[in-house]
């Protein structure tokens, strides 16, 4: 099976993610502070969550530079160096947890392990876009974030561009991999319509059950089919069988008879005057006829 195109994304950006946010909680750059009076025009002052650096356009940058006004101890970096550290860990739990569902080693991805690893990465996303929105809604309080009073200006290090980049990364890749629960849901809701009911359904009022003998039929009833009767089972031999067809219609016996008489006519010929003694009998008796004498 192809892998998914919302895994494919998530795995393309949640790394990408976590490279940036990376860079941005190491480096720093999170503020850029220069205008110092009695010092180079050209001197910049980077401060990040863990160190500072010195850059001047003719030498090299200096890092270590003490804190003076109290920089570190302000609750945006201490709150940005916590939640910046666990959004690393969070992310790396997350990319593991993406690694094992999506597969690229198995047939079928495991869509339940990879939606739950785009939960953990979008969490991450917005763990680490809270230290940094933060952050920038102080960055020129001078009362929260110590500097140095004017003509020194304040201005958005790369840092917090990075934290920016990664953390809305690693919230897009969260949000593709969560998307793999849809081929899950789908597949569950599914199985629960098929699925028969655990509990019989209650009876309404209009339907009532009656458990009882069935009726006895009629053997005219009983013992018809296909537009014949048939013999009761105690009639049935143990060698019969069922003939094939269907039974032709037998006409009932009919009586013919004559209700002239034949002989009436011979009666009356032999009765006149004149007429031979000798009667005429007719053929097929057992005396022989009078052709044949």
């Amino acid at each position: 099976m192809r892998t998914p195109v919302v895994m494919t994304l998530g795995m393309v950006l949640a790394p990408c993610g976590l490279l940036l946010t990376l860079t941005s909680t190491l480096t720093p750059g999170w503020r850029l502070v220069k205008g110092f009076l009695d010092q180079p025009l050209d001197l910049v002052l980077y401060q990040g969550l863990w160190d500072m650096c010195r850059e001047q356009s003719s030498r090299e940058r200096q890092c270590g530079q003490p804190d003076d006004l109290g920089y570190f101890a302000a609750e945006p970096v201490r709150v940005a160096r916590g939640l910046m550290v666990t959004s690393l860990a969070v992310t790396g739990l997350g990319l593991l947890l993406a690694t094992l569902g999506v597969r690229c080693w198995r047939d079928e991805p495991h869509f339940v392990l990879a939606g739950l690893s785009g939960v953990v990465l979008f969490t991450a996303g917005l763990l680490s876009l809270i230290p940094v929105s933060w952050y920038n809604h102080f960055l020129a309080d001078r009362t929260v974030l110590p500097a140095q009073p004017s003509p020194v200006t304040v201005q958005v290090g790369y840092s917090l561009v990075l934290g920016y980049l990664g953390s809305c990364l690693l919230l897009l890749g969260g949000f593709s991999l969560a998307l793999s629960f849809a081929p899950w849901c789908a597949e569950r809701c599914d199985s629960c319509r098929k699925a028969p009911s655990s509990s019989a359904r209650r009876s309404s009022i209009s339907t009532v059950y009656i458990d009882g003998p069935e009726p006895a039929l009629t053997p005219a009833i009983k013992y018809y089919s296909d537009g014949q009767h048939r013999p009761r089972p105690d009639q049935l031999g143990a060698t019969s069988q069922r003939k094939a067809g269907f039974p032709m219609p037998r006409p009932p016996p009919k009586a013919y008879s004559n209700p002239v008489d034949v002989l009436e006519g011979e009666n009356a010929t032999n009765s006149e005057p004149g007429s031979s003694s000798r009667s005429t009998r007719p053929c097929g008796s057992t005396l022989p006829c009078d052709s044949d004498v």
